[in-house]
C-alpha cells in the first residue's frame, strides 16, 4: 500500500470529496481531501502527492489561481473539474498548466480512467518508438523519453508540464508527419476529441513559447491548414 499513488482531491463539496476519497480507496488509491486552497497547500507541504485533482471554484482562492501558483514551483500532475458551462475557464485551465480535465457532473469512473492515463504518462515508462530509443534528439535538442525531460541546445533544462511533454513527444516520435488534433489527443491523451475540445490547441500554444526561436513563426511545429500540425525537424534517437 505505501507504493500505491497518492491523490488529493481538492473541493468544497464535503459530499463529492467524501464519495471521491472513498472511490479511489477501494481501487488501490490513498486519498486525501482539503476543502480549499490553504488546505492544499499544507498537504503538498507536508507530504509527496502523484496527482492533484482540483476544483474550479473554490472559496478564497480559486482553482485557477491555485494551478498558477503551483505551476511557479512545481509540474505535479492536475487534473481539474469544471462545469460544463465553462468552456472558457477550461481553456484557461489548460493555460495555467492543468494536464486535463473532467466536466461536471461525472462518473467516479471517468474521473478513475484520467486519473490512471496522467499517471501512465507522468510516472510509467513512456511508450516509446520500437527501437528502444530513450532520447530524441532535434536541432540541438535533447528530449529524454525516461527522465521525461527536455534539455535546450544550451543544455538548459527547460520545465515542461506533463501534458506540455507528452505532445512534444507525440511530435517527435512522429516527424515530418502530418498529425491531426484528435491523433494528438489520443497519443497524449488516449481520448478523442469532443466537438468543443481545445486542449491541444492550448498545450501546443505553451509549448511553441517555450521551444520556437519565435512562437508567431514557428520552425519546428508547423500548421497544416485543414490538416493539424507537422514536427519539421528531423529526429536522431540515441538509445
Amino acid at each position: 500500500m505505501s507504493h500505491a499513488p497518492r491523490i488529493l482531491i481538492v473541493d468544497d463539496d464535503r459530499e463529492l470529496r467524501q464519495l471521491l476519497s472513498g472511490f479511489l480507496a477501494r481501487q488501490g488509491f490513498r486519498a486525501e481531501i482539503a476543502a480549499d486552497g490553504r488546505a492544499m497547500f499544507k498537504f503538498l507541504d507536508a507530504a509527496r502527492f502523484d496527482l492533484v485533482v482540483l476544483d474550479l471554484m473554490l472559496p478564497g482562492e480559486d482553482g485557477l489561481a491555485l494551478c498558477r501558483r503551483l505551476r511557479a514551483t512545481s509540474n505535479l500532475p492536475v487534473i481539474m473539474l469544471t462545469a460544463l458551462a465553462e468552456e472558457t475557464d477550461r481553456i484557461v485551465g489548460l493555460e495555467m498548466g492543468a494536464d486535463d480535465y473532467v466536466v461536471k457532473p461525472f462518473s467516479p469512473r471517468e474521473l478513475l480512467a484520467r486519473i490512471k492515463a496522467v499517471l501512465r504518462r507522468t510516472g510509467g515508462t513512456p511508450s516509446g518508438p520500437s527501437d528502444g530509443a530513450r532520447t530524441l534528439v532535434f536541432e540541438g535538442w535533447r528530449l529524454n523519453l525516461a527522465k521525461r525531460e527536455l534539455h535546450s541546445p544550451e543544455g538548459v533544462l527547460m520545465p515542461l508540464t506533463s501534458g506540455e511533454f507528452d505532445l512534444l513527444a507525440a511530435f517527435a516520435e512522429h516527424p515530418q508527419r502530418v498529425l491531426s488534433r484528435d491523433l494528438l489527443l489520443d497519443l497524449t491523451k488516449g481520448r478523442i476529441a469532443g466537438p468543443y475540445d481545445r486542449s491541444i490547441d492550448v498545450q501546443l500554444s505553451r509549448l511553441r513559447r517555450k521551444i520556437e526561436a519565435d512562437p508567431n513563426d514557428p520552425a519546428l511545429i508547423k500548421t497544416v491548414r485543414g490538416g493539424g500540425y507537422i514536427f519539421a525537424p528531423p529526429v536522431e534517437r540515441e538509445k
